[in-house]
């Protein structure tokens, strides 16, 4: 693969992402029943909230800047959590957890007093006072429809965004920490996680799992909600540098994430990405989900978890991705924010927009491609 040519992509992407603008708040307020059955959330939109599309966003650019090796991000970072400090951070839950990952970067880097201290104070409400579900699963509590500062509960039900928007978190602070306790506690909701959304008999995952009724709601594997676990688990056993991870546990992960990997590879397009149903060719190709599965197969590759009979397809996995990207860098064929659905055609009808996301995990299947 052409190093220039994805550098120059790579360029073009993170320029679109720094300046995806804002939302219409007041828009937001208004938000229906049908409006956000569909994704059309405004919030989601944009870099400048403090959510989990823009928390996404911001962890692809701390990753860019450590391929690099130098702080040239480190000024738009800081703005933005300074920024949204000053203006109050929306209502604690999953999903705006998610920025706490640049902002451990940026604290385990610069030291900032203030971030710390929020990274502290956030893990521990993870630990004490998030809902749990059976199990000690982490409940999904998500901001509210039309009200930052309120939160949609989400009853007894865990989802695999989970362990991208707070489970990576609480581990990499519990190891900047040194709290074990943070730790296990990750560990814990990894297992719980694919105890109870890993489907054994074809290797995919589904989108949640609610105790009351215990099912996988319509039983959908969703191509983003898969790739959160495909990457988020390589990254997530990456992060393990003060404290190791018991070589049982890395075992049982890599063997589920393999399991994961040769069922998704069994289902790519023609053009190297993935259906947003994942095992329904007539829904729409989608690239979030296909840059993350795509990242975590390359770092797979490179860590020797996955054959080398796996990189042709692979490398065409990124020549999908860059077929998405327009001239002024903005990834195209991105599902909007989606919750969980009883149907296919619940996910076939997420509207397709430019996302804060969509632009990160391009960005981080390009930086592993370097590396091909």
């Amino acid at each position: 693969m052409e190093e220039k040519r994805i550098l120059a992509a790579i360029d073009k992407v993170v320029y679109r992402l720094m300046n995806l603008g804002g939302a219409d708040y007041d828009q937001d307020k208004k938000t229906s029943k049908d409006d956000s059955s569909q994704g059309l959330i405004a919030r989601d939109f944009g870099i400048e909230e403090w959510d989990w599309p823009q928390g996404v966003g911001l962890y692809g650019l701390t990753k860019l800047q450590a391929y690099y090796g130098d702080d040239r991000y480190d000024s738009f970072l800081s703005s933005w959590f300074d920024r949204n400090i000053r203006e109050g951070l929306p209502s604690k839950n999953i999903n705006t957890t998610a920025p706490f990952l640049a902002l451990m970067d940026l604290v385990r880097r610069k030291g900032n007093p203030e971030y710390r201290r929020m990274c502290l104070e956030r893990a521990q409400w993870l630990m004490d006072e998030l809902p749990k579900t059976e199990d000690g699963g982490f409940q999904h509590v998500t901001s509210a429809i039309g009200n930052r500062n309120g939160v949609s509960l989400n009853d007894g039900q865990i989802w695999a965004d989970t362990l991208f928007m707070a489970v990576l978190f609480l581990n990499q602070a519990g190891q900047y920490f040194e709290r074990h306790d943070f730790i296990e506690e990750s560990v814990h909701q990894f297992l719980v996680h694919i105890k109870y959304l890993f489907e054994k008999e074809n290797g995919l995952f589904h989108h949640g799992w609610t105790f009351h009724g215990r099912n996988n709601f319509g039983r959908i594997y969703w191509c983003r909600g898969n790739s959160w676990f495909t990457y988020g688990v390589i990254d997530y056993m990456a992060a393990f540098t003060a404290v190791p991870l018991e070589k049982g546990v890395r075992r049982f992960l890599v063997d589920t994430f393999t399991s994961q990997v040769n069922a998704l590879l069994s289902l790519q397009a023609p053009t190297g990405l993935w259906h947003t149903v994942l095992d329904d060719a007539d829904s729409y190709e989608e690239a979030s989900g296909s840059a993350a599965i795509t990242a975590g197969i390359i770092k797979g590759l490179k860590l020797g978890i996955l054959p080398e009979s796996m990189r042709e397809k692979a490398e065409l996995a990124v020549e999908g991705l860059l077929s998405c990207i327009s001239d002024d860098g903005t990834v195209g064929k991105v599902s909007a924010g989606t919750g969980i659905g009883m149907d296919k055609k619940h996910y076939k009808e997420i509207l397709v927009r430019p996302m804060a996301y969509g632009q990160s995990l391009t960005l981080l299947a390009l930086i592993e491609a370097l590396g091909l």
